[in-house]
């Protein structure tokens, strides 16, 4: 009768071959941060699949659906995500540390804050020391005017050897992190960059490539084209940009700029959501997965950066018309100001 009401028993979990404790109802991530396992990740809410790792043995319960983010293939050879997996009982997993590398944390300074939309604000950041980072990979920020307080955003500039990086933060009216950076005066303020993290930068290929984003998504394949253009890639370009009104948009000299150098065809197509009959913008309305099927090739590469339902609505259509999920590279930008160390 007692063991009715008995407390449950933390579960042992072999990481890599490292045995650590699982508190009941605790996450496998939320374990292995407690007990010092460098694990890779990032958002915390099963949404960036940086914490993935394979299931060997035992049994998880999972917190939320993860087919939406774990490919089929991965599914199929028992990945889950430790930040949404509770072990059942004693359970073995393999994490790969190695493809993602541990981030480095480097301080430095803001150089300068410069407002691109009314709710987007750009940050220059001068680091102490070069962090070398993939051009769409992210970092996470902590400023020394908000301490304890971190946020995962997107580079928004190709890599430097000089330790100069940007980062687009969006407002977030709820927005701890970046309502601070609305606000505030950041010039001369400290700042800590800790990266690079993520797995969402540009593959090798000659496929055409293309290119969709929503809202501050922008700034990763901002960071993608001027790095491929850096290197010399000739690949195709069409570059769908889904944004409400015509004032959110921004960087369009920037990828002007890019456009005219490009040594290859690059396709350019802002998009409208809540554009209205009044206002005098002539280009596309409506969502981009209206527009998509004038501007798809077949063999396309797709790179998709924004909000979690534009990014799966695309995903979704472009499976549909026959582009592979293996060729399909997604990074889902999600608001969770309640939770540490998220994109806002």
């Amino acid at each position: 009768m007692f063991s009715l009401f008995a407390r449950a028993k933390p579960v042992t979990a072999s990481i890599n071959g490292r045995p650590i404790s699982v508190q009941p109802k605790e996450t496998l991530l939320q374990a292995a941060l407690r007990q010092g396992v460098a694990f890779p990740h990032s958002c915390r809410v099963g949404g960036c699949a940086s914490c993935k790792c394979r299931l060997l043995a035992g049994q998880v319960r999972e917190l939320t659906e993860t087919g939406y983010i774990l490919t089929d293939e991965e599914l199929d050879q028992g990945y889950i995500l430790a930040c949404q997996s509770v072990p059942k009982g004693d359970v073995c997993i393999e994490v790969d540390g190695v493809a993602q590398g541990q981030p480095l944390a480097v301080s430095g300074q803001v150089l300068a804050q410069t407002r691109l939309t009314h709710d987007i604000t750009r940050v220059l950041i001068q680091l102490e020391r070069n962090l070398p980072y993939k051009a769409g990979q992210y970092a996470q920020l902590s400023l020394a005017g908000l301490p304890g307080i971190a946020r995962s955003y997107s580079f928004a500039s190709a890599a430097r050897t000089d330790g100069l990086v940007s980062f687009f933060v969006r407002h977030v009216p709820a927005g701890v992190f970046s309502s601070y950076v609305a606000q505030a005066d950041l010039p001369g303020q400290r700042v800590t960059v800790a990266g690079p993290l993520g797995e969402f930068w540009l593959r090798e290929s000659s496929a055409p490539l293309l290119l969709v984003a929503g809202g501050s998504g922008l700034a990763p394949l901002l960071a993608l084209l001027q790095q491929a253009q850096l290197e010399g890639v000739r690949r195709a370009v069409t570059l769908l940009f889904g944004a409400r009104r015509e004032r959110d948009l921004y960087a369009l000299d920037e990828l002007s700029a890019i456009a005219a150098q490009w040594p290859a065809d690059f396709r350019f197509l802002p998009v409208l959501s809540e554009a209205t009959a009044e206002d005098a913008w002539q280009g596309a309305r409506g969502l981009v997965t209206e527009h998509l099927h004038q501007v798809l090739e077949t063999g396309m590469h797709a790179y998709l950066c924004g909000p979690p339902v534009m990014i799966d609505s695309v995903m979704a259509l472009l499976i549909k018309q026959g582009i592979s999920r293996q060729h399909i590279h997604a990074d889902r930008f999600i608001t969770a100001h309640n939770t540490q160390l998220v994109t806002l």
